[in-house]
């Protein structure tokens, strides 16, 4: 039975499903075949963020407890449905459509790390701000992120926190056109700075992990061209099939647990909440900038 393979028409395409038996997360009893099924239930959302960007996946051909690999290069042979761009000689995939989606499903594809910038721009899509635990069980966590976002907030800038679907959490700001990296890494910064001031025991702006002690980092340095994020939507390659959920204020505040957003709850939960970083809209931080000058 695992080894089975059969088609299947999406779009007009014809796509192949491979050993649709085979256990990707065995602790929640999620097969290839479900997999795909959720794919479809997000593709939606997933595509809004991973679409015109070069995007990175992480592959587990055997699933999550095996050997896994991080693809740059668009795998071959590539349908004639899959769009590509090219960049430092390297032939990334434009993630662009639910066919190309379930082709990379189908390649057990299970994390989408898309870029910062859209194809041929070197500008931020976006502004995102990791807060990355310094060990593995974080209770502070949704603590870290609404300090973060009172922060934000007390400049005039509404954001939106998500979970990485790891052990973090990221404040997601959509941006108006025409800032650089350089100025949202100031903004970044300032705000690490002062939150590491204001409550020295919970966050740090320290580089080095071994310096941290069990501090939350607060990495404004990850977003910057040529790096890569887990895109909103995106499951992960974690034991709960967990998957990078934007949140509301109010669950931040009420300490959510990071496992509770997840591939079998995802579903229900856009029917009921839809894309809640489509809601915020684009910031202009023009103030901040020139208070920062």
């Amino acid at each position: 039975m695992a080894n089975q393979t059969g088609t299947f028409e999406v779009a007009g395409h014809t796509l192949t499903l491979s050993n649709p038996n085979k256990m990707l997360w065995s602790e929640v009893g999620i097969t290839k075949l479900i997999y795909m099924q959720k794919l479809l239930e997000i593709a939606p959302y997933l595509l809004t963020y991973c679409r015109n960007r070069y995007l990175t996946t992480i592959r587990y051909p055997h699933g999550i407890t095996d050997k896994s690999f991080y693809q740059k290069n668009a795998p071959e042979p590539l349908p004639d449905f899959v769009k590509t761009s090219v960049l430092h000689d390297i032939q990334y995939v434009n993630l662009d459509s639910i066919p190309t989606l379930l082709w990379l499903g189908n390649l057990a594809c299970l994390e989408f790390h898309p870029s910062f910038q859209h194809i041929g721009s070197s500008a931020p899509a976006e502004w995102v701000i990791d807060l990355d635990p310094s060990q593995e069980e974080e209770p502070r966590i949704m603590q870290a992120a609404a300090l973060i976002g009172q922060i934000l907030q007390s400049l005039n800038i509404q954001s939106i926190p998500k979970t990485s679907g790891a052990t973090g959490v990221q404040i997601y700001i959509p941006i108006k056109d025409g800032y650089s990296f350089e100025q949202l890494r100031s903004i970044g910064h300032f705000i690490g700075k002062f939150a590491s001031e204001q409550h020295p025991d919970l966050f740090t702006i320290e580089r080095f992990k071994k310096n941290r002690g069990n501090r939350i980092y607060v990495d404004y340095l990850q977003h910057w061209l040529g790096k890569t994020l887990s895109a909103p939507y995106t499951p992960r390659a974690k034991k709960y099939a967990t998957v990078s959920t934007p949140l509301t204020w109010e669950e931040v505040n009420q300490g959510s647990e990071i496992r509770d957003f997840n591939l079998l709850t995802i579903g229900e939960r856009l029917l009921t909440h839809g894309d809640l970083i489509a809601k915020v809209a684009p910031q202009n931080l023009e103030a901040v900038l020139k208070h920062l000058q």
